[in-house]
């Protein structure tokens, strides 16, 4: 069974209580989203392999760490997804960015996908796929389905604001996938939207409704 890491850094719990309140603006959502991801980014990529290295410093040879084996890509879940992509580039600016978009069939109510542009080297890359909010589940399992389905087998989950049922999902349809959140909230409403939460995150960022 997949892990659930609640990253409760004290600089994220602080921003995200912004980032809930219905007075925050498009423009202070954006930044705080921004913000808030790269700092879940650090948590999120603790588990890089190092391998060490030797360079010369203006008095002598130091013995260093760099990052070893696979490098990151992100893809976020169209639309909201975007708005984590920024902060997370700005802690790993080599990461290569793949896009997934996906829609429910109005009478399957299963996700299609409808649009996805991936890095060619993605199957030698560490994925995180991100979206702000877990909540039904059903797009985020559909969108690791499909990176599957394309040779891709190392794959983490992001996202900003979890309610349980997603988590079940996810951990039922890939339970070698880990979710990182960072909170876990009490359920889904009848529309399907995580409580308390958030709103629509797509919304939010983009000034939609």
């Amino acid at each position: 069974m997949s892990q659930v890491f609640v990253l409760d850094h004290p600089m994220i719990q602080h921003k995200l209580t912004y980032i809930r309140s219905e007075e925050t603006g498009p423009k202070e959502f954006r930044e705080l989203v921004e913000e808030v991801a790269m700092l879940m980014a650090y948590e999120v990529t603790r588990d890089l392999p190092l391998e060490d290295v030797v360079v010369k410093t203006p008095v002598g040879e130091a013995k260093c760490k760099v990052i070893s084996g696979r490098k990151v890509a992100f893809v976020p879940i169209l639309r909201a997804g975007l708005g984590m992509v920024g902060g997370m580039l700005k802690l790993i600016p080599a990461a290569k960015v793949g896009h997934i978009g996906l829609y429910r069939d109005p009478e399957t109510l299963e996700p299609v996908e409808y649009y996805c542009k991936l890095p060619t080297d993605l199957t030698e890359r560490e994925l995180i796929v991100i979206d702000p909010m877990l909540a039904t589940g059903g797009s985020a399992a559909a969108a690791i389905r499909f990176l599957k389905e394309r040779g891709v087998k190392n794959i983490k989950l992001t996202c900003l604001i979890a309610a349980p049922e997603g988590i079940k999902r996810v951990q039922d349809e890939h339970p070698d996938v880990n979710i990182y959140v960072a909170a876990v909230d009490e359920k889904l409403n009848d529309h399907g939207y995580i409580v308390p939460g958030l709103g629509d995150a797509g919304d939010r960022l983009f000034g939609t409704k």
